[in-house]
C-alpha cells in the first residue's frame, strides 16, 4: 500500500507548505531566500508537531498557469523543496499548480520529494485557469522513464476526484471518476476534497469513492479541522490539512505550532 511504504503506516496526517510568490509570478516581493526561510519553518513546525509528511506548493503564484509553468518557477520550488528535505526527516510531496505534473515529477527526480499531487489526472475540467486536460498517459510514462532502472523508488501519485476549484467536463458520477482515476489512470492515492480551498469536503463523496475503489487509499484533502480530523481516520485514510493549521486559521499566514499538535492530538483519537 502506498500509504505504508511512504509513511509506514496506513493511515496518515499531511500538512501543507504554502510556498509564497516566486520569482517571475505577479506578487514576488524580490527575494526568494526569505521565501524559502518561510517554507523551512513552516515544515519544521509540522514535523515537530507530529504530522506525518508535507506537500509543498507553490500557491502563492497566483494566477496560476493552467499547465505548464515557466523554468523560474521549476527552479524556485527545487531550491526551496531541498531546503525543507535538508532541515525535517519526514517524506516530502510536490505540487505545481495548476497541474504541471511533469514539472512535479522533475521535482521529485531532482530533490528527495517521494510523492505528487496531481489536480486533474484523467478526464478534463473547467477551472478558473481555463480548461484543463488529465495528462495521466504522460505523467505515468514519464514516471516509468525516469525511474526506468530503479522503479521502487518512483514517486507515488496523489491525484484529485473532482477537484476543488473545478467543474468536470463529461463524466459527473464520483464513483466513476474515482474508478477512472485509479483503475484506468494508474493513480495510487485518491484525494476528496471540497468546492474550494479551506472548504468542507463531504464525507458522503469520501464513501461513494471509497465504495466505488476499495483497494485504493483515500485521503481528505480540505476543510479538515480538529474537530472533523478524527473521522477523516475513521472514514478515510487520513487527511490532507493547508488551512486550519495556519494563524487565525488564514491561508496566507505562517503554521501555528499549537494548532498544529491540537490537529495531530486529534487525529490520534480516531486512528
Amino acid at each position: 500500500m502506498p500509504l505504508e511504504s511512504l509513511f509506514g503506516k496506513p493511515r496518515v496526517l499531511i500538512g501543507m507548505v504554502h510556498l509564497g510568490a516566486l520569482p517571475g509570478s505577479p506578487h514576488f516581493a524580490g527575494s526568494l531566500e526569505r521565501v524559502v526561510q518561510a517554507a523551512v519553518t513552516d515544515a519544521r513546525v509540522l514535523e515537530e508537531a507530529g504530522l506525518d509528511g508535507v506537500v509543498v506548493e507553490n500557491f502563492g503564484d497566483v494566477p496560476f498557469y493552467a499547465e505548464r509553468v515557466p523554468p523560474e518557477t521549476v527552479a524556485a520550488m527545487s531550491l526551496a523543496v531541498s531546503a525543507i528535505g535538508s532541515a525535517v526527516r519526514f517524506p516530502i510531496g510536490v505540487n505545481v499548480l495548476r497541474n504541471d505534473a511533469r514539472a512535479a515529477l522533475g521535482l521529485c527526480a531532482a530533490t528527495r520529494a517521494s510523492f505528487l499531487r496531481v489536480n486533474v489526472h484523467v478526464g478534463a475540467s473547467v477551472t478558473d485557469q481555463g480548461w484543463i486536460e488529465g495528462r495521466a498517459a504522460e505523467t505515468l510514462r514519464e514516471r516509468a522513464r525516469l525511474w526506468a532502472g530503479v522503479p521502487e523508488a518512483a514517486p507515488f501519485v496523489f491525484a484529485d476526484v473532482d477537484v476543488k476549484h473545478a467543474t468536470p467536463l463529461g463524466e459527473t458520477d464520483l464513483g466513476s471518476i474515482a474508478e477512472d482515476t485509479h483503475e484506468r489512470g494508474g493513480a495510487d492515492v485518491l484525494l476528496v476534497t471540497g468546492s474550494g480551498t479551506g472548504k468542507e469536503a463531504s464525507f458522503d463523496d469520501v464513501r461513494r469513492v471509497r465504495q466505488a475503489v476499495p483497494e485504493a487509499p483515500v485521503l481528505v484533502a480540505s476543510g479538515i479541522t480538529d474537530k472533523t480530523v478524527a473521522r477523516a481516520f475513521q472514514e478515510a485514510h487520513g487527511a490532507i490539512v493547508g488551512t486550519w493549521l495556519k494563524r487565525e486559521g488564514r491561508v496566507g499566514h505562517p503554521v501555528d505550532p499549537a494548532r498544529a499538535r491540537a490537529l495531530v492530538a486529534a487525529s490520534r483519537s480516531g486512528s
